[in-house]
């Protein structure tokens, strides 16, 4: 049993940070997915570094700009293809897991964040045009977001919620999803195969709060901020998803709305590599891993029911920050609005890296 296997036993679900034409074209994905690898996530940065930053996708490029199609309509076509050949090689995992795994998450316009109509407009478009049930859509946790997210789950579309930084923000994730299955439910309509992850940014919060704290005279253990945070969510997800409101949607068919830990490669090179796996391992719960920290878990990682450790500590210190002036919430809302902007500026490179390689290709 390898250590994917081993995180899964204990309850999480490792998903792989990266899609490529060359990770589908070599079978890459294929061996990953069978080592353990039970999901796949994208962004508008991966998608930059994949289209622009290589030949792979030039030849393709060329037939779609032959068909008069415009730069935003090509660059929708490639991600669109990719998802769904991914979706191909994981839908044996979403079906051997009854719906609970084996999803490819496709991020809408980050241009879009903070409209709700066109978020849900163009979420349910991609969904339609991937036209697989382990599709995921990306949807950003700006408030505007929260709007589409209640109503893209009770249209029944699969919703990854991204950008989320802190307690309050999951909290609205949640309710949103919550009061979509309520909507569906109303409708009639079966909640059964309605799936959702709330993708909780942990190392950011960390960079964040360095110099805060230091300016405090506040010491902390390596990634104390974004995994103490990290847990405080998780305890919020516990409660979240029992008791009688819970109860009533989940005897329909419902299904949880899982924690997803993103943002877990280590920025510091003196922190442990695997640092925001192995601290954040627990049921219920998945961990988007970029290829370096893949390779670094598969070969160290250490496995454990850790995300429900020390939650009295954490409380604590986070306290602690309150009390010395540092407001995590403030912080948080400042890299969600920082998050979207690096969004729309990789997206804004990418649309660019297109345009260039259609005038370069001869169209």
């Amino acid at each position: 049993m390898n250590r994917l296997e081993s995180a899964y036993k204990a309850g999480q679900s490792i998903w792989y940070d990266h899609i490529s034409a060359s990770l589908l074209n070599s079978g890459r994905l294929a061996e990953l997915t069978a080592q353990g690898i039970r999901g796949v996530t994208s962004n508008p940065s991966i998608f930059r570094d994949a289209i622009v930053g290589s030949s792979d996708y030039d030849e393709r490029i060329a037939d779609l700009a032959r068909q008069k199609l415009g730069d935003q309509e090509i660059l929708e076509a490639l991600e669109v293809e990719d998802v769904t050949a991914a979706c191909d090689v994981l839908l044996p995992v979403w079906e051997a897991s009854g719906g609970t795994d084996g999803f490819v998450s496709l991020e809408v316009s980050p241009n879009l964040a903070y409209s709700a109509d066109e978020t849900v407009r163009q979420a349910t478009d991609l969904w339609r045009r991937i036209g697989r049930p382990n599709g995921m859509i990306k949807v950003p946790a700006t408030p505007a977001g929260c709007e589409a997210i209640q109503t893209l789950t009770a249209e029944g579309v699969n919703v990854n919620v991204t950008l989320i930084f802190s307690p309050r923000q999951y909290r609205a994730v949640a309710e949103s999803f919550l009061r979509g299955l309520e909507a569906r439910l109303k409708a009639e309509k079966s909640l059964a195969g309605v799936a959702s992850v709330a993708s909780v940014f942990v190392s950011r919060l960390d960079t964040a709060a360095a110099k805060p704290m230091a300016d405090a005279g506040l010491e902390s253990e390596p990634g104390q901020v974004g995994v103490d945070n990290a847990r405080l969510v998780y305890q919020d997800f516990i409660r979240i998803f029992s008791g009688a409101r819970w109860n009533r949607l989940a005897q329909s068919g419902a299904s949880v709305q899982r924690p997803l830990w993103a943002s877990t490669s280590v920025k510091r090179g003196d922190w442990p590599d695997c640092l925001y796996v192995d601290s954040l391992i627990g049921p219920h719960t998945v961990n988007t891993v970029p290829p370096k920290t893949l390779d670094a878990f598969l070969d160290h990682g250490a496995v454990r029911d850790s995300v429900t450790s020390d939650v009295p500590l954490a409380r604590s210190r986070m306290a602690q920050l309150a009390a010395c002036g540092i407001d995590v919430e403030r912080l948080a809302e400042d890299l969600l609005a920082k998050g979207v902007e690096q969004f729309v500026t990789a997206a804004d490179q990418l649309l660019l890296g297109v345009k260039q390689k259609r005038a370069a290709l001869g169209f």
